[in-house]
């Protein structure tokens, strides 16, 4: 997926953990093979050109693309899967896939904790230790090497980070209104969720829709928290954010 993974997991026999960990590794570059819209050999790129029928594919496949469209219903048509008129899942592939790696390490006997962190888009499960709350820190697109906040899970059994912006990867969000790069006020945001799958989903959205809609949504959607910053680096948040830092 061009991008580095990590995995912090606590507890465990160590033999199960690391075949665990093999299997996970493997399912992601599974993943890779079947989704990628880059090699024209995986499952997507036939389907795209009509060498594959849906229930041909893998049935991830269709998961991914009922997951999707569930997706473009809630944001309004502002989350897409598709590119310049074409099927292209991967802005929901990333997250649905590290949410599906932490779960199945974490259904490991004995696992009392997993952190799966796919470039810079995090899922926690469970707890790093007795009385320790898994934490995650938010960069500031502003300011190189510095923190815009960091997150607690403490009192959650699950919790997702998700950042969607153009500091790592330059104006890579598209418009789906326009097909082209999304123009707004922002430079990040973050969102904190349950579910990877969706915070990732979600900060895509907001971002493509700017602070002012952006935030407004956020606000109406549950379970979820957002950080939003913009290029005149100023910070909005959704009203129950503060109970999630520390």
């Amino acid at each position: 997926m061009g991008t580095v993974f990590s995995f912090d997991v606590r507890g465990g026999d160590p033999g199960a953990v690391r075949s665990a960990l093999d299997e996970a590794v493997a399912g992601l570059h599974r993943v890779d093979e079947v989704f990628s819209t880059y090699r024209d050999d995986s499952q997507i790129s036939r389907l795209v050109r009509g060498a594959l029928t849906v229930d041909e594919c893998d049935p991830e496949v269709a998961e991914v693309l009922e997951l999707g469209a569930e997706a473009e219903r809630t944001s309004e048509g502002w989350f897409s899967t598709s590119y310049e008129g074409r099927l292209d899942p991967t802005g929901i592939v990333k997250g649905w896939s590290v949410e599906r790696a932490a779960r199945r390490l974490a259904d490991v006997p004995g696992v009392s904790g997993v952190s799966l962190n796919g470039g810079g888009d995090v899922q926690l499960l469970g707890v790093p230790g007795a009385q320790r709350p898994w934490r995650v820190g938010v960069a500031d697109p502003l300011r190189p090497g510095g923190l815009a906040a960091v997150i607690s899970a403490a009192g959650l059994s699950e919790l997702a980070v998700a950042t969607s912006g153009t500091a790592e990867r330059g104006a890579h969000i598209v418009d789906p209104r326009t097909g082209r790069s999304a123009v707004t006020d922002l430079v990040a945001v973050t969102v904190v969720a349950p579910s990877l799958t969706w915070a990732d989903c979600w900060a895509t959205a907001a971002f493509a829709m700017g602070s002012r809609q952006g935030l407004r949504w956020l606000e109406s959607l549950p379970d979820v928290e957002a950080l939003l910053i913009t290029a005149g680096d100023e910070v909005r948040c959704t009203g129950g954010l503060a109970a999630r830092l520390g």
